[in-house]
């Protein structure tokens, strides 16, 4: 089995499943995370039957898992035991990768992320401008990853902030 970091085959619609950091992976970090994912997703299987996957890390924060589920459906244990894996390096690093009350957002030019509440609050008051770029963490197939992750404030899922 091939396992790419970052030329996932953008034809097909793979199932995604994202894990947003709350900063920015250092060097060793994302060596460390590619490494344990390619250990893993090598020999990741549902119910004895190997899963054709692939991952990236995108903007050096958010990891991208890709499944390829007209091949073989992932179940629900080897979803579980790939949680463990997330778990176990967010552990180690202290990422926040199940922290899902955080936003994150490119203002000029930089990926930034905040509390959920905070980001609220700054966007209410017009301290963070509308002419950012926000994430879209609920993005559940490939080709919806590719164009709908990051949006124009105005036609992302922040725009109903008031």
């Amino acid at each position: 089995m091939q396992i790419e970091e970052t030329k996932i085959v953008e034809t097909s619609d793979y199932r995604v499943i994202i894990y947003p950091a709350s900063r920015p992976f250092t060097a060793k970090e994302s060596k460390t995370i590619a490494e344990k994912l390619y250990d893993f997703l090598g020999d990741w299987a549902a119910h004895g039957k190997e899963l054709s996957s692939s991952f990236k890390i995108e903007k050096n924060q958010f990891i991208i898992i890709c499944v390829d589920e007209e091949k073989e459906a992932a179940s629900g244990c080897s979803i579980d035991a790939l949680g463990k894996v997330m778990r176990e390096l967010d552990s180690e690093f202290n990422l926040g990768l199940f922290d899902r009350m955080k936003a994150s957002f490119i203002e000029n030019g930089e990926v930034k992320t905040l509390k959920l509440a905070e980001f609220k609050s700054k966007i209410r008051s017009g301290e963070l401008s509308k002419e950012i770029e926000v994430f879209d963490f609920s993005k559940n197939t490939y080709l919806d990853f590719l164009s709908h992750f990051v949006q124009p404030f105005s036609r992302s899922w922040a725009a109903s902030i008031s």
